[in-house]
């Protein structure tokens, strides 16, 4: 039995979501293989015991799910994805620009906005943080323990959320909120200007940006970078991506 189990299976999928479940990404992250879904979420992809599927589309939020015994007995297996919830940036129809500067300013309409400078007052100018950044410093604000006396005073609301797990949920999604916008920023600036001169299948691309972010150092390797050092990452990626291909094939 231990013998099957250890032996790469062919596994029918059936996606399951509100809206559309065509073309969403199943990504094998233990042995990178590649599938999509058809128009019914339907999939095959190989796989073998405690391999990890991950399924991401943009519609829907990332999930990962491990090989079980069942899955293999059955070959079969069935995911839930839930609607990913985004904020859309605000679209300002107005006016034909020209490129002229001054010609652009007379022709404006707009009107400049009254700011916390004009006003007097202290304001914020550094980077908006998002809902969940937001929510994770609602949820570890502040110390454990402030001392005074006569007793020291617990932050009952940190403790709490730390004990529950929170603040540990809040933190992961923190950091796949971040890796998603570096790896839509590789897929759409960066990675098209590496395969101008560096060859790799369309269909593998995909493959390779996953394996990228899959990388340990992805995120210090990528976070706050310029485009030449992320370019210099995922060169080296590609090497190595390269010669997992090979030795498949």
């Amino acid at each position: 039995m231990s013998i099957s189990f250890s032996q790469t299976r062919e596994i029918s999928g059936k996606i399951n979501a509100l809206g559309s479940v065509e073309g969403i990404h199943v990504i094998n992250k233990t042995s990178y293989r590649y599938a999509t879904s058809d128009q019914n979420g339907n999939f095959k992809i190989q796989a073998k015991l405690s391999d990890t599927l991950y399924f991401s589309s943009i519609q829907y939020s990332p999930i990962s799910v491990i090989i079980s015994p069942k899955i293999i007995d059955t070959r079969a297996m069935v995911v839930k994805l839930e609607n990913y919830v985004t904020k859309l940036d605000e679209v300002t129809i107005g006016n034909i620009l020209t490129g002229d500067l001054n010609s652009d300013i007379n022709n404006s309409d707009a009107e400049r906005s009254i700011n916390f400078y004009d006003l007097g007052i202290p304001g914020y100018t550094g980077i908006r943080k998002t809902q969940i950044q937001n929510r994770l410093d609602e949820a570890d604000t502040g110390k454990f323990i402030y001392w005074a006396i006569p007793t020291p005073q617990f932050n009952l609301w940190k403790i709490l959320n730390q004990v529950s797990g929170r603040t540990k949920r809040l933190e992961n999604n923190v950091k796949v909120e971040k890796d998603k916008n570096i790896l839509k920023h590789i897929k759409n600036v960066v990675g098209p200007e590496l395969f101008k001169n560096k060859e790799l299948e369309q269909d593998l691309r995909a493959e390779f940006y996953f394996y990228c972010s899959d990388d340990p150092n992805f995120y210090n390797r990528c976070t706050n970078r310029s485009d030449v050092e992320i370019m210099q990452f995922l060169d080296e990626k590609l090497t190595e991506f390269k010669k997992i291909i090979s030795s498949e094939n």
